[in-house]
């Protein structure tokens, strides 16, 4: 788990807040060693957000921002429906891909706070 401050979130008004936060979670992720492959495949009826290779493992990542605490945290928001969704998904790309027998696994890049800063919160493995 990786928890972080970052005060490069860029709130502006013409880019819709999941998608900034995806575009902020992709640049963490690229700046530790991830090797981004896909953002918001769509495939069995779900999306993921981003698709990346850490080291020789292929990753799934769920980016969930919340601006404040009314509607739970981020990772609440992946619940047990979201992350069936993902892993149909995820097999879908696989397979349309062809990727190799390559070990996979979830991560959620969890993104909160508004204004000027954000905390971001990196959970591999998280289901």
């Amino acid at each position: 788990m990786f928890d972080r401050w970052y005060e490069e979130m860029p709130w502006r008004k013409r880019v819709p807040a999941g998608r900034r936060a995806e575009q902020v979670a992709a640049r963490h992720l690229k700046r530790c060693g991830y090797l981004i492959l896909a953002r918001n495949y769509r495939a069995a009826g779900a999306e993921i957000d981003l698709v990346a290779l850490d080291d020789s493992t292929l990753v799934f990542v769920e980016v969930k921002f919340r601006a404040g605490p009314g509607f739970g945290t981020p990772i609440e928001a992946v619940d047990l429906e979201k992350r069936e969704r993902i892993r149909r998904a995820a097999r879908a790309f696989a397979e349309h891909q062809q990727i190799p027998d390559l070990p996979a696994r979830f991560d959620v890049v969890a993104l909160s706070g508004a204004g000027r800063f954000c905390r971001l919160e990196l959970i591999k493995d998280a289901f």
